[in-house]
Order: C-alpha cells, then structure tokens, then sequence
C-alpha cells in the first residue's frame, strides 16, 4: 500500500513537471519562465526524495541538497539579472 502511494506521488509530480517545463519553454514572459525554472528544481529534489523512500535507502540525501542549493542560486541569479540586468557587477569604485 505503501509503495502504491509513492508511485502515484511519483506519477503526479512527474505529470507537474511537465507542466513547469511547458512553460519554462513557451511561457509568456522572462519571469513566468524564472518561476517554472524554479518550480522544476522544486519538484526534481522532491523526485529525489521520493525514489530514496521507495528505494529504502539515504544514498541521495546529498543529491537532494545539491539540487535545492542549485535551484535557489540559480534563482536568485536569474532574479539578479532581470532586476539590474547583470549578474555580477563589475563596478570597482563603490
């Protein structure tokens, strides 16, 4: 019973991420796609973390900190350059 419900979580999650990469791809505006990008980073650590239930095993507890790191830097990153339109500034006077 278990099993079952983590592979319909499994199901769902993966039927989301097609959503999110739908719009990573076709959205509209620059930020609908930084919120998707963010949203599948979201969802592959909760992927992650299902298989290491389904699997019984703590082997990707690393992996699942990896990605939310990644996925929250490149968000921040992606925020960045929409605000101010650089990523890293190169201004060494102030």
């Amino acid at each position: 019973m278990f099993e079952t419900i983590i592979l319909i979580s499994i199901l769902c999650i993966v039927i989301a991420m097609i959503g999110f990469i739908y719009r990573a791809i076709i959205g509209p505006t620059i930020p609908d796609r930084v919120i998707a990008l963010d949203a599948i980073g979201i969802n592959l650590a909760a992927l992650t973390a299902l298989i290491s239930i389904l699997l019984n095993t703590n082997a990707f507890l690393e992996v699942i900190l990896v990605i939310g790191i990644l996925a929250f830097i490149g968000t921040v990153a992606f925020s960045k350059f929409l605000e101010k339109g650089e990523v890293i500034e190169n201004d060494r006077d102030n």
